[in-house]
């Protein structure tokens, strides 16, 4: 693949039976559109699969990886994620965007537009988007939920998000203290 942007379409998460498969927590819009965007790779780029939907097991989809064909080869696979090249998904619709794509916008706060910040990064665990962003100043990292009522405007196309002011808790250890007693 290219240098562009890549987005995870999901990630191994344990194995199924003695031939080969593995169990894939997907992260695609339709979870069994997994394997509907040709071959992925590794976020590094240094392997390359083939892979084909079989199943599902529980909440994750059974996966056949091609040339992957017993049971110890495929639990050394457990924890790999798959990513393709952003290129080769479909655009998003008006107000959605790929949550690979906030990483990096500025953060502006909503009271007066000032920089807080940028996105570092956007996790779930299992409670919902949560996004995690570096201080402009100080470096420092925060998380606030990825929802309407604590981000009220994403502009991928001009590079920011904008949030609620209050949310941020960007403040020196010594007026931390200060105020602690």
């Amino acid at each position: 693949m290219s240098e562009t942007k890549k987005i995870c379409l999901g990630k191994i998460v344990g194995v199924h039976g003695i031939k080969g498969e593995v169990k894939v927590k997907s992260f695609t819009g339709v979870d069994t559109d997994l394997d509907k965007y040709g071959p992925v790779e590794t976020k590094d780029g240094a392997r390359h699969f083939e892979i084909k939907v079989t199943g599902r097991s529980k909440e994750v989809l059974r996966v056949k990886i091609k040339g992957i064909d017993d049971r110890t080869t495929a639990e050394g696979l457990k924890g790999t994620e798959f990513y393709v090249s952003r290129n080769v998904l479909p655009e998003p619709e008006d107000d959605e965007y790929y949550l690979e794509d906030l990483v990096g916008l500025k953060v502006l706060l909503r009271s007066d537009k000032s920089e807080a910040g940028r996105i570092a990064a956007v996790y779930n665990f299992g409670a919902g988007d949560v996004l995690e962003i570096r201080d402009k100043n100080t470096g420092r990292l925060e998380m606030i939920p990825f929802n309407r009522q604590y981000v009220s405007e994403v502009n991928i196309n001009d590079g920011f998000i904008i949030v609620e002011s209050v949310l941020l808790n960007f403040i020196d250890e010594g007026e931390a203290s200060e105020n602690e007693g």
